[in-house]
């Protein structure tokens, strides 16, 4: 098992966290990483578990659960770690690793929102219409 519930110290529940198991191999890992700052091992676990949270419900960084933290402070550390290339090295380093590898994220499990597929704005298809353009002589319903 990757997640389970832990109590924090304010006897708080994280509805996400990353397994003891998982987190011995990320530790060496990480404390190994040029530009990364540890710091405690476990703000490190729940940051973390934060993250894994925050890919695993598809929320907005603002409805982050106060149990792991300030948003914005978790926010400015994910975008730290993704400028210093952290996330793709610890891709590389345990893509075959079984517990590890199902708590990573990459681009596969992750859906783009609609505009990004190339569909036209609804603006620019009555542009279209009225000009005559493609689909203008379409019957409407």
């Amino acid at each position: 098992m990757f997640m389970e519930t832990s109590k924090t110290d304010t006897s708080q529940e994280l509805p996400h966290v990353i397994s003891d198991a998982a987190w011995r191999s990320l530790l060496p890992f990480l404390r190994s990483y040029p530009n990364v700052y540890v710091g405690n091992p476990e703000d490190c676990k729940r940051f973390l578990s934060a993250v894994l949270w925050i890919t695993r419900e598809g929320a907005s960084w603002r409805a982050l659960p106060e149990v792991y933290g300030y948003w914005n402070t978790i926010y400015r550390r994910f975008g730290r770690w993704c400028d210093t290339g952290v996330f793709e090295a610890l891709h590389e380093h345990f893509h075959d690793a079984g517990e590890i590898s199902a708590i990573l994220v990459d681009s596969t499990m992750v859906r783009a929102h609609s505009s990004a597929a190339g569909a036209l704005k609804k603006k620019a298809d009555k542009t279209q219409r009225a000009s005559g353009g493609a689909g203008a002589d379409l019957p409407r319903n």
